[in-house]
């Protein structure tokens, strides 16, 4: 699934690309991003996230994270550089919410961060841009695309979060996300679908099994100190087939295979890879197990 997790490369026959970013970041906002709801909220239970709260969310995309978390009072800033389209939908989504000053929010930028309502930021960028000088540092930091899918995307996170633990306060908590291990994870065998159709572009984000040990790994290297853990149960359901696909598709997992084959070609082995989950009614269900690390900065 999820962000989710390498950059999209539409690539263009007659000027006309392959993927369509606005469709994808649609369909990521209404179907796929749902599905770690219980990820948010065991999260926010756990570190009893209020208005006391400051959160600095890291690849935030549509904002569903950074909403349910402005629900409990936090204020919350969003920042994102891979999914502009994303990124649009949050601020429009989280201005809605917020009731923020009028004023057209998806034209905002990087130079100029969209404020959508007090105590709500949204800015597209790296971490550094989400700095704000006038406001205290964040008290959370959270980087919910949960990794342990793809070879490097380990490496990525660690970066990122070097850049972002400066803009918290000392022992902040700060919050990893990662896929569980292959056997509870029954999404495991369709993302393999991707990496057998990207060949020979395997290199580029190539699918892989989590390690045990991967958030911990990362959060030592972001000079992070692990102060707990914990699993969430986190399904992803889908009304149907078409549904199901559309959904992945959204995560960029497969936009690799899409470049190596074309998109035809990706939806069918797709659909053949869903079969098995695909229940009497129609629905598509597939257990998964997702696990977060709490870290904090020194």
């Amino acid at each position: 699934m999820t962000p989710t997790l390498v950059r999209q490369h539409p690539s263009h026959a007659g000027h006309v690309p392959r993927v369509d970013p606005r469709a994808r970041a649609r369909d990521w906002s209404e179907i796929q991003e749902r599905m770690l709801v219980p990820l948010y909220e065991a999260v926010y239970e756990r570190l009893d996230v209020g208005s006391g709260t400051r959160v600095l969310g890291l690849g935030c995309g549509s904002g569903l994270a950074l909403l349910m978390a402005a629900s409990r009072g936090a204020a919350v800033t969003g920042v994102d550089s891979r999914f502009p389209e994303r990124l649009e939908l949050a601020r429009r989504r989280l201005h809605a919410e917020t009731a923020g000053p009028p004023g057209d929010g998806a034209r905002e930028g990087r130079d100029r961060p969209a404020r959508t309502g007090d105590g709500v930021r949204v800015v597209e960028g790296a971490p550094r841009d989400a700095a704000d000088p006038s406001e205290p540092p964040f008290t959370l930091v959270t980087a919910f695309e949960p990794i342990g899918c793809l070879a490097g995307d380990a490496d990525g996170l660690a970066e990122l979060l070097a850049r972002a633990t400066p803009l918290a306060a000392r022992g902040a908590a700060v919050v990893l996300a990662g896929w569980g291990p292959p056997e509870r994870c029954a999404t495991t065998s369709v993302l393999r679908v991707a990496t057998k159709l990207a060949d020979p572009l395997r290199s580029a984000g190539s699918w892989r099994p989590a390690l045990r040990d991967d958030l911990e790994e990362v959060a030592q290297r972001a000079g992070l100190r692990p102060d707990g853990s914990g699993r969430v149960a986190c399904p992803f359901g889908y009304a149907d087939t078409g549904s199901a696909v559309r959904g992945l598709l959204s995560t960029g997992l497969f936009d690799a295979a899409i470049a190596a084959t074309d998109e035809e070609q990706v939806d069918k082995e797709l659909t053949e890879a869903l079969h098995p989950h695909q229940r009497a009614d129609g629905t598509v269900w597939m257990p998964n197990v997702f696990r977060y690390l709490i870290a904090r900065t020194p």
